[in-house]
């Protein structure tokens, strides 16, 4: 069984934020395969089932992700290598698309969380956010909206995240990296 988890921070303030990039490839994963509301109180999130795939946004906000992923994967007995995780990603230029399996978490406090809680040998999906000029800006800059030109594209950048992804549960990650990975999405 696998478990993609999107990370985001729960509520419409949230919707469209840059931060939030994860929980809309979650959306429509969810859409896509018709999956089915398997959540529960201690899931700590959202968490939905197709066939032998498990979708989850956990509703900890971003900082606590960690608590919401030991949960269903200790509950579904999930090894970690059938880990991926969905996130935005500051040091990668808007609408790039990077895949790597462990690593250091750049800063990025949800990655921080889950690695705190069940180590680092997850599956990556790295989706560039672009970056603010100063560092001091990181924060709200990622809480803030995609502007109305990156909006454009955003959908067509999900489908493409979306197949990799679906291509990371019956290929090796090298194979995906090397057909999917993106510098920038181009329709």
């Amino acid at each position: 069984m696998f478990l993609v988890i999107g990370l985001g921070n729960p509520g419409s303030k949230y919707e469209n934020t840059r931060h939030n990039i994860g929980f809309r490839v979650i959306d429509k994963l969810v859409n896509d395969s018709n999956a089915i509301d398997v959540s529960k109180n201690s899931f700590y999130g959202e968490l939905y089932k197709s066939n032998q795939t498990l979708f989850l946004k956990p509703t900890t906000f971003m900082n606590l992700s960690g608590k919401s992923v030991i949960a269903v994967k200790n509950f579904y007995k999930i090894d970690i290598e059938n880990i991926i995780v969905v996130h935005d990603d500051i040091d990668l230029p808007f609408s790039a698309l990077r895949f790597k399996r462990g690593g250091g978490h750049g800063g990025h406090n949800g990655l921080k969380s889950i690695d705190s809680a069940i180590g680092k040998d997850y599956i990556r999906v790295r989706m560039g956010v672009g970056k603010p000029e100063y560092k001091s800006q990181v924060a709200d800059f990622v809480l803030n909206n995609f502007s109305d030109k990156e909006e454009s594209i955003i959908d067509g950048w999900i489908d493409h995240t979306v197949e990799a992804i679906n291509q990371l549960q019956n290929r090796e990650l090298e194979e995906v990296k090397s057909k999917y990975s993106l510098k920038s999405f181009k329709e």
